[in-house]
């Protein structure tokens, strides 16, 4: 799982970054602003959780766990549903998108409640 997190948390950063630049110099001029802080937004999360993903597998070295592992899991997860669905919004304005957003939120949520349980189950 080390690997598969690290190599996730390398694509979702590369994306992010990639993406943040292409709204910044690409969608400007062809989104309404309003549209464009959608799009930023969707940005944001993945990189924090990209980062997220980076420290799951760091982890998972010194503490491995289905714990730790369900947390990339759902972090990954989130990233597609929350980052990929406020994407598709703003690319195709298609509004009804906007109801998987949340699923990606609470999938984040649960990937950070799943690293307060492997901390609270830590020894010492």
């Amino acid at each position: 799982m080390i690997r598969l997190f690290l190599l996730l948390a390398g694509v979702f950063g590369l994306t992010g970054v990639a993406l943040g630049a292409f709204a910044a110099h690409g969608l400007k001029s062809r989104l309404a602003p309003e549209m464009l802080a959608v799009f930023q937004t969707g940005v944001q999360y993945q990189m924090y959780h990209a980062l997220a993903l980076l420290a799951v597998a760091l982890l998972s070295l010194h503490m491995p766990g289905r714990l730790l592992s369900a947390a990339g899991g759902l972090f990954a997860v989130g990233i597609l549903l929350f980052s990929g669905s406020l994407y598709l919004l703003t690319l195709t304005g298609v509004g009804k998108l906007g109801i998987i957003t949340p699923f990606g939120g609470v999938a984040f949520l649960a990937g950070w409640l799943c690293l307060v349980f492997a901390a609270w189950n830590l020894r010492g």
